[in-house]
């Protein structure tokens, strides 16, 4: 929308259309109409809760709709009843006994939010949004792990001069490089998949006050459990405070955050790789690079998923610092707070397209490359001086650094330099046989070691 105060919500919009689902206001109301009756349900099925009697099969499939059959539209009738009640969990109370007034569900009516506290109502839909979101997020971290695994394998022949500090340094190959990155990435993606998505359904304080009091009898935490777990597909904490502490969502933004900083590493040297012409990048007809200079095909998209992971960050940064923090048995700073992670998981969005989409440019200078490395035999200083620690030679690093150090060398100076040592004919047919482009130890077979 040209209006839109957030490119979230305007440019980008069409690139973050799955998290529309996951985390509007829509998506948020909708949860909590799903939890509210999933608890009604399991309340009807308990046979300890005699005044809320068990629902026919037909009477369950009507509530049922109620969810299934929820949309935007009727996401505006909760609206309007807030706008009364100043309070949007209740606003969702009032919706669903209106849904069944009237009806042979009608007698149930006070068994909604049963026993509940509105952060019951929140945090689990909090959890379900959270949940929808990685469904949509992490298919794009996934493509973005197995496209760089692909160029990795495609490229592990490819020598490449290393820079450290810089500097030029023992070589690698373009693909051993792009394998660093896919499997660190990899590795965090695991992490975020193995966090644990948690929900509480205990009361006011945590303590299953209000549940204890009208039905002590009831196995209260088993019950709720069931509909967290069971119902919900999600892991019950018990030890709460009227809010979920909030950690495992620290460590989820936080996991996302590594995820983020760890492509921005990768953009960031992409970036460089094609500023060197290690890269070309394929051209787009009707592109523009510079409104002056029509040369420039300019890498716009690793930048722009520099910026937006970097925005996205800023926001998980913020979410897992503060959220796991609330004054004594809760305060409502993470009410505000939580309504924006969606915003994280937009920007992060965002991002992905950008550096899958310059992946999918990129071009090898192979050539390039060659020349780069023809003119750096200073870089064979590291392996003549191993040999030469090998066969004893007396301070062969010293005498290295005073043949290259600074210096311009090339293929002639090496080869006099090696054929003057005091070394094995094996030893020194090896290092002559060596070039810059050659010398890059296991780079190929450490690209085969992907998973």
């Amino acid at each position: 929308m040209i209006t839109a105060i957030s490119p979230i919500d305007g440019r980008y919009a069409a690139k973050i259309t799955p998290l529309t689902e996951c985390f509007s206001e829509y998506a948020l109301l909708k949860n909590r109409v799903k939890v509210e009756v999933v608890w009604l349900l399991a309340l009807c099925k308990e046979e300890g809760i005699a005044e809320c009697r068990s629902v026919t099969a037909a009477e369950e499939k009507q509530l049922r709709a109620i969810v299934t059959d929820f949309t935007p539209d009727e996401a505006e009738k909760i609206k309007q009843i807030e706008a009364v009640t100043n309070h949007d969990v209740k606003a969702v109370e009032y919706y669903l006994k209106e849904q069944i007034e009237g009806g042979s569900l009608t007698d149930l009516s006070e068994f909604i939010h049963f026993a509940c506290t509105s952060e019951d109502i929140n945090n689990l839909s909090h959890a379900l949004m959270l949940k929808d979101g990685l469904i949509a997020l992490t298919p794009l971290q996934q493509q973005i792990i197995d496209t760089l695994k692909g160029l990795a394998r495609e490229f592990k022949d490819v020598p490449m001069l290393a820079r450290t500090h810089g500097q030029t340094a023992s070589p690698t190959t373009i693909g051993k490089e792009l394998a660093v990155f896919a499997a660190r990435l990899q590795k965090q993606s695991t992490g975020i998949a193995a966090v644990e998505i948690l929900g509480k359904l205990n009361g006011a304080v945590g303590n299953f006050n209000a549940h204890l009091s009208a039905y002590p009898q009831v196995d209260w935490p088993a019950l709720t459990k069931a509909v967290i777990e069971d119902d919900l597909g999600l892991g019950q904490n018990l030890f709460t405070t009227q809010i979920e502490p909030h950690d495992y969502m620290a460590e989820l933004f936080d996991g996302l955050a590594r995820w983020n900083t760890i492509l921005t590493d990768l953009n960031r040297d992409i970036w460089t790789y094609v500023s060197m012409a290690y890269f070309g990048q394929k051209t787009v007809k009707g592109e523009i690079g510079s409104s002056t200079m029509p040369h420039k095909v300019n890498p716009i998209d690793f930048e722009n998923s520099e910026g937006n992971c970097g925005l996205a960050n800023a926001l998980f940064s913020h979410l897992a610092a503060k959220l796991p923090i609330s004054r004594l048995q809760r305060d409502l700073t993470d009410s505000t707070v939580l309504r924006n992670m969606g915003v994280g998981f937009g920007y992060s969005m965002i991002a992905y397209h950008s550096t899958l989409k310059g992946l999918s440019k990129l071009k090898l200078n192979a050539q390039n490359l060659a020349d780069d490395l023809d003119n750096a035999w200073e870089i064979m200083a590291e392996p003549i001086q191993t040999v030469m620690r090998k066969a004893g030679i007396e301070k062969p690093y010293e005498k290295l650094k005073e043949l290259t150090r600074g210096q311009k060398i090339d293929q002639e100076t090496i080869r006099a330099f090696v054929e003057n040592l005091d070394l094995k004919e094996a030893d020194k047919q090896r290092l002559l046989e060596m070039s810059p482009g050659s010398y890059t130890g296991m780079a190929s077979k450490i690209v085969d070691l992907l998973d």
